[in-house]
């Protein structure tokens, strides 16, 4: 469910110092109720789920979003984190750098930033915008605890946000329900 910027804006995290020139573009909070502790089994999760079937309308976006990639060079390697633009990882203070950096993920295109008890980011940057992916872990207000997405852009120029403009109803429309409900059927199968 979406939930106000706020619900990120206010929290300490670690990516505000990090990444204070970055847009936030959304924040979500996640179907995926657990315990205080449960932050590192959501990381692995998100990193490596391939066993939770994708809804049709997500599959089909996303075919369509890598061909267009392909056809206009938005995801050559020279426009990947590390070569168009630095890691946040050069942006770390040393106690996140010297610390765990999380998993990459296996089939989608971030990286690992860095990795806490409450809080992972991971990275990924094409021709059209540098993002990441924030995933916390928050108490829900009922005794118990559930992860929460934001997500924080920095446009490639002009074309990078008429690229984030347009595809902002089709987020909200159709690839996060699709998301939370890929989520929610993924982390139930793990706590049965």
């Amino acid at each position: 469910m979406k939930i106000p910027n706020t619900e990120h804006t206010e929290r300490p995290w670690r990516i505000h110092e990090i990444a204070p020139d970055f847009v936030l573009e959304d924040v979500w909070a996640l179907p995926t109720p657990g315990g205080p502790d449960d932050l590192p089994r959501l990381v692995r999760f998100i990193a490596t789920d391939d066993e939770t079937p994708q809804p049709l309308v997500f599959r089909v976006l996303f075919d369509i979003r890598w061909k267009l990639g392909a056809l206009l060079k938005w995801d050559r390697p020279d426009s990947k984190v590390g070569a168009r633009v630095p890691s946040l990882r050069e942006r770390l203070p040393d106690d996140l750098r010297a610390g765990p950096r999380g998993p990459d993920t296996e089939n989608h295109p971030f990286t690992s930033v860095y990795l806490t008890d409450t809080e992972w980011a991971a990275e990924m940057a094409n021709r059209t915008m540098h993002g990441v992916m924030h995933i916390g872990w928050v108490p829900d207000g009922s005794g118990g605890y559930r992860g929460q997405m934001a997500v924080l852009v920095k446009p490639n120029g002009l074309f990078g946000k008429a690229y984030m403009a347009a595809i902002k109803p089709f987020r909200y429309a159709l690839v996060y329900p699709a998301l939370m409900r890929i989520l929610e059927r993924g982390w139930q199968r793990q706590t049965t």
